[in-house]
């Protein structure tokens, strides 16, 4: 005997008219049909492509942010660089201003010619330097701005997706409303033994319920030796029948071929 497998293909004698176990299949299908929905909700690829466009849209967000803090940078480099360039030229125009006048010891207007050579070469160096930063600055806007349009895309890509997403989940909550109050209704339909039955089988292997076909069991599909068979056709019609592999209750149809 294998382990877990009954020893008769009967319930303790448990009698249900038969036109009551055919209606098991017609719950075994709402339960289906119930368990499906349950996996589509949970597999939505309206779900799935939400969290894609989430993640990229907080993806191509942190990338903007990082261009905004390297612009944020380059903008007071510029400021910097500019202040400085001020600063030499108020100090050449003093130095101008003061060789203009001619009234200073020839050393000292010697000096200020010195300096004001080297306040040129300074002002043409951070000019240069002031330059190069402005052509960053406005590369790094370049990339500001096509960060921002593409983070721009991808929320729209959201508010379609969203509204696609919660249209299929209104329709799957319509769907599985409907088939519940089908279902509730059908089951109260049952004696409560017979219910009880299918709902541990249920819980046990996912399928309380299956017709057996041509020797087969619809539940696990494995196919009936010869000896159940005999049994099960000798039993009375009224009797409750289980898979000896899943345990599952047969419900006789017309193509059980018995």
């Amino acid at each position: 005997m294998r382990v877990g497998v009954p020893l008769s293909c009967t319930v303790a004698a448990v009698n249900v008219d038969h036109r009551v176990q055919l209606k098991l299949l017609d719950l075994a299908a709402l339960d289906t049909e119930l368990s499906q929905l349950a996996h589509r909700r949970r597999t939505l690829p309206e779900q799935a492509e939400f969290d894609r466009l989430e993640t990229e849209r907080l993806s191509r967000k942190d990338a903007a942010v990082a261009v905004q803090i390297s612009l944020d940078d380059l903008d007071r480099d510029i400021r910097k660089l500019e202040g400085e360039i001020d600063a030499v030229r108020m100090r050449e125009e003093k130095d101008r201003a003061a060789l203009a006048g001619g009234n200073a010891p020839a050393k000292q207007l010697t000096e200020l010619q010195h300096e004001l050579t080297s306040l040129e070469r300074r002002q043409g160096i951070l000019e240069d330097e002031l330059l190069e930063v402005m052509e960053r600055r406005e590369a790094s806007q370049n990339d500001y701005d096509h960060a921002g349009a593409q983070v721009d895309q991808v929320e729209d890509q959201l508010i379609d997706v969203v509204r696609r997403r919660d249209d299929a989940v209104a329709d799957l909550d319509r769907t599985e409303s409907a088939r519940r109050a089908q279902r509730s209704e059908l089951a109260d339909g049952f004696p409560a033994e017979v219910l009880s039955i299918y709902e541990k089988q249920r819980e046990r292997g996912g399928i309380g319920a299956a017709a057996l076909r041509a020797r087969r069991c619809g539940a696990c599909r494995i196919e009936i030796d010869r000896g159940e068979i005999a049994r099960i056709t000798a039993t009375d019609a009224d009797t409750l029948v289980r898979c000896p592999e899943c345990n599952a209750i047969m419900v006789r149809t017309k193509e059980s071929g018995l």
